[in-house]
């Protein structure tokens, strides 16, 4: 293989500190100041800034209504939090929030976007129960492992819990779900799921074989080609409190400003990985391929200590720095499954370092939607250190075409898969699941009443941050985007057979490339 004349001086295996960055010329501080208090002059004049937030007012939870400003004037925002003062039991208020009707002040007008290419496949994950429906006796036999049932009546949530889940996961996916009713009040029809928290399938499609099956149907984060479990975004969209990563709306615009920091040719040209090799056995057969006296495999991994990140304050996990900051400046990141699917794949995407993929066995709900060689470059699972290798040979070999498929994987998760599409995912697939349902939701004899303010308002710390922070404040003035109609069958045939091809081009050129590289020896 040919190697572009690039300068790589500057790189090492092993080093410190933060990547090389072009020094930039200083900025008069008297002068920085000077502007800043006349900019802040005039915006305290036009009313376009808060002067409290200079004087330290708080902005955690109150019984006080959250401010939103317009372009016009400050204006209460339609859906404050209202917390009881006191040791008062926290409940929903009476009038939450218009269920039927909207703000006449505020029309709602046609988004005309149609819903990114990954929302199809929200039909083929309902197709199982088209022909026959969905019977309460479905939903039922869907408890045998859930965490909740959720049932939504003329535009409220209650929930009958069942059992704890792993940390907060129940409660920050419910939390996201009164996040969509807030943003999209009363358009949601009546409907009865089932959810569950934990990480891998459990609904295998050999056991519901023929039309009149009748599988339960059970919402979860992931699922595999074998199992008809309905993925449903994650916990860690609002937030993951528990690791302190941030919701997912601050995590994206961080990273965001992190792909700026360091030019793609000045990353370090070696791939990256950093997580908890104890929960699967295929992370134990990555870290064979670090690099050693003996081997170099263009590799750099290290071992995730949660325990000790907590105590120092996760500065080694720090999502907003983790595309650029000191040994993450690197030009590839590895995404490798856990136990399940792992909820860092898009965070690793959203880096524009181009992504080394390891076979995967589980989806979650948009990857269906990226492709190979255009989005991540694909790693065999089964010989992952020559696969790794080689797929650093090729991208710093071909360091154009390595970037453009970074660059493609950062620009997809930047704006499909922004929160506002994931709302809207939200919404078209509970929207179809409802359509399917084959009796009226009724409210459970066990489930409570669940809004923003019992959740939010009794929460602390972290907890509590995330949920103001990842808080709808408004209704939306659009309507969801176009839900996309479903593949055909030959349609959705060409699309996979396309990935598959991607996939074994690039095993045919490794195969090659290391047929040669043994001639020479």
């Amino acid at each position: 293989m040919r190697r572009n004349n690039e300068k790589q001086t500057r790189y090492v295996p092993h080093h410190s500190g933060t990547c090389w960055r072009p020094v930039k010329k200083k900025v008069s501080t008297a002068s920085v100041v000077f502007f800043f208090f006349l900019l802040v002059s005039a915006l305290v004049f036009l009313g376009r800034i808060d002067i409290s937030i200079f004087a330290g007012t708080s902005s955690s939870i109150s019984d006080k209504p959250i401010q939103r400003t317009t372009g016009k004037s400050p204006k209460e925002q339609e859906f404050p939090l209202k917390c009881t003062k006191g040791n008062k039991k926290q409940t929903c208020p009476k009038n939450y929030y218009p269920t039927t009707t909207h703000n006449p002040d505020r029309p709602i007008s046609s988004s005309n976007k149609t819903c990114p290419s990954y929302f199809r496949w929200i039909h083929e994950d309902l197709r199982h129960w088209k022909h026959t429906g969905i019977t309460r006796t479905m939903v039922k036999q869907a408890r045998k492992t859930a965490h909740f049932r959720l049932v939504i009546v003329k535009g409220k949530a209650y929930v009958e819990k069942y059992r704890e889940s792993i940390q907060t996961r129940d409660m920050f996916s419910l939390w996201g779900i009164l996040q969509l009713l807030r943003l999209y009040p009363g358009r949601l029809p009546d409907l009865e799921l089932m959810f569950d928290c934990d990480d891998r399938p459990v609904v295998p499609s050999n056991d519901f074989l023929g039309p009149n099956a009748g599988p339960p149907p059970l919402f979860r984060y992931c699922s595999d080609w074998s199992s008809l479990d309905i993925v449903f975004p994650d916990w860690s969209f609002w937030g993951w409190a528990e690791i302190n990563i941030k919701p997912w709306k601050s995590v994206l615009e961080d990273i965001k400003q992190g792909n700026t920091r360091t030019k793609w040719k000045d990353r370090i040209p070696y791939a990256y990985w950093r997580g908890n090799p104890s929960v699967a056995p295929t992370r134990n057969d990555l870290l064979k391929c670090n690099v050693s006296d003996k081997n170099d495999w263009n590799t750099h991994l290290y071992i995730q200590d949660w325990v000790q990140e907590s105590e120092q304050g996760y500065k080694q996990s720090n999502l907003e720095d983790q595309c650029t900051h000191s040994v993450l400046c690197v030009r590839y990141k590895i995404y490798i499954e856990g136990w399940a699917w792992s909820v860092s794949e898009k965070y690793i995407l959203a880096c524009d370092s181009m992504t080394l993929l390891i076979r995967p066995q589980f989806y979650d709900f948009f990857i269906r939607g990226m492709v190979p060689l255009e989005h991540y470059w694909p790693i065999r699972d089964n010989s992952k250190c020559t696969s790794l290798k080689f797929a650093v040979e090729w991208g710093n070999n071909h360091t154009q075409k390595a970037q453009a498929i970074g660059e493609a994987a950062g620009n997809f998760i930047q704006e499909d898969l922004k929160m506002d599409y994931v709302y809207d995912y939200m919404f078209h697939l509970l929207n179809e699941y409802a359509n399917l349902l084959k009796f009226k939701p009724s409210i459970p004899r066990g489930a409570v009443e669940l809004c923003s303010e019992t959740m939010a308002c009794p929460a602390k710390g972290t907890w509590e941050t995330f949920m103001v922070e990842s808080m709808v404040k408004s209704p939306s003035d659009l309507t969801p985007c176009t839900l996309p109609p479903p593949y055909d069958p030959s349609s959705l045939l060409g699309f996979l057979k396309r990935k598959d091809k991607s996939i074994k081009q690039v095993e045919m050129w490794e195969n090659k490339y290391w047929k040669n590289l043994n001639k020479k020896q």
